[in-house]
């Protein structure tokens, strides 16, 4: 097989077309890589400037009332991967910033694509559209004829002859063509690893890696099926046509025909519906029987009891801030109601995409590498999730000093000191390893590795039934 690959490779020098593509290609990748790596150290510095520019807010800010500054409040920032410069998956369109407040949990808002004029449906040009989309086109029309020529030339025969097996002969073609796309892969995990060496860590090596596999498996399985198709039908318009067909549908009608499956099967509220349930749920009560004018008489009564007095005036704190609070605590668990009933339907949905890769490779590659990216729903649910944890923690750290920091009740004018509002910790949010996060990916991994499997097997099985 070697001597097979070996002269593979030297027919390609050979033939200037492949030359072309293949400098092409090279210098095309590496300049959107390289673009790609600019644009995100870009958004990144934004993002550590903004960040800074809000801290430095807070810090500054003079004494005043707790409450008012909960009303004020910050900003929680979602930060860039180092790898979203390859694939940057659901970020664009998610949003990247969160306010962070009293009585309320925001969107998070102003994403790159709604502040872009150019809205395309496969994104805008970055390594990962070069590696799902063009790539694999390049890969199957280098495969289509490579089987079919040799039959045609006779050269199919004289190497059979010589004592090549037909199976050794197509893997060895299969191995040729497949080494071009991890040339091309490598080529870009170069560029990264090179641009963004002050960044790469023990977890980027992994996800790299991850990335890396990924692609390589998707690759030898479109190879497969290409060459296959020129086995079986020993004509290179069918193979070529045959694998084409196969290609569109993969990346283009089967995940709009999934996604659309997997939304009926697990539905999502509409905006407008999700609102107006979590309001209702605010005003009457979790349950519906609970409305906020008793449950604020009840933790007055409660109070007073506490501290054994008759007259909220007599209270040794201020009853207005353990009602904020209280209003907090009882918000969050509407929050948590609706938000984790979202949360999983929408993992419900994840899971039946992920099945599909059964059927749809492309599936499978398509989480994989957004979510060795770090750009993936998983991600962005974690930032959201660790967000709200700490508004929770912030908002009740203003509370509970408008609360027991030294006014009383009706002290409306009080202030807080300066030096309170700085000890009041930052918000700072660190991308999980990919290790941590590793199980959801499990089914993707299986997937790919089924189908490197399975056409590998076909391959065996037709080498051994067709006649030269």
């Amino acid at each position: 097989m070697k001597e097979i690959i070996i002269n593979e490779w030297v027919g390609y020098f050979i033939n200037k077309l492949f030359v072309f593509l293949g400098v092409f290609f090279i210098f095309f990748l590496s300049l959107v890589t390289f673009l790609g790596i600019i644009q995100n150290d870009k958004i990144q510095n934004e993002q550590k400037l903004a960040h800074e520019h809000i801290r430095a807010q807070w810090d500054g800010m003079e004494a005043s009332n707790p409450h008012s500054a909960a009303h004020y409040g910050t900003y929680a920032f979602k930060p860039i991967s180092v790898l979203n410069s390859i694939d940057e998956g659901i970020s664009s369109v998610t949003g990247n910033v969160l306010r962070l407040e009293g009585h309320r949990q925001n969107d998070i808002v102003f994403s790159e694509a709604s502040q872009s004029l150019i809205i395309s449906k496969f994104g805008k040009l970055n390594p990962s559209l070069i590696f799902q989309f063009i790539i694999p086109l390049l890969l199957i029309f280098f495969s289509f004829n490579t089987y079919i020529s040799e039959r045609q030339t006779g050269r199919l025969k004289l190497m059979l002859v010589q004592g090549a097996s037909l199976r050794k002969i197509i893997f060895s073609k299969v191995l040729s063509i497949w080494f071009i796309g991890l040339l091309l892969l490598l080529l870009t995990l170069f560029i990264q690893i090179i641009f963004n060496s002050d960044n790469i860590n023990s977890d980027v090596i992994i996800r790299l890696s991850v990335l890396f596999l990924s692609y390589a498996f998707y690759y030898f399985i479109l190879i497969n099926i290409t060459i296959l198709l020129s086995v079986i039908f020993k004509s290179s318009t069918a193979a070529l046509s045959l694998t084409v067909l196969t290609w569109v549908f993969w990346t283009i009608f089967f995940p709009t025909i999934m996604g659309n499956t997997t939304e009926k099967l697990s539905p999502l509220p509409t905006r407008i519906e999700f609102k107006e349930a979590m309001s209702e749920d605010r005003s009457k009560g979790i349950d519906g029987h609970n409305p906020r004018g008793e449950r604020r008489d009840a933790l007055e009564k409660a109070t007073l009891e506490r501290y054994n007095v008759d007259k909220l005036e007599d209270l040794p704190i201020n009853f207005s801030g353990i009602v904020m609070q209280e209003d907090e605590e009882y918000g969050n668990m509407v929050w948590d109601k609706h938000f984790g009933n979202l949360y999983i339907q929408l993992e419900k949905q994840k899971n039946n995409y992920q099945l599909s890769g059964f059927i749809n490779p492309f599936a499978a590659l398509q989480n994989l590498s957004m979510g060795s990216a770090g750009s993936d729903m998983y991600h962005h649910l974690d930032f959201l999730n660790k967000s709200e944890s700490y508004r929770r923690v912030f908002i009740k750290t203003l509370n509970d000093e408008y609360a027991f920091g030294g006014s009383k009740t009706g002290e409306r004018g009080w202030k807080a000191s300066n030096e309170f509002f700085r000890s009041v910790k930052d918000f700072n949010y660190e991308l999980p390893t990919f290790l941590s996060f590793y199980t959801k990916y499990l089914i993707d991994i299986i997937i790919l590795l089924f189908w490197v499997f399975f056409t590998s097997i076909l391959v065996y099985f037709f080498t051994r039934k067709i006649t030269v």
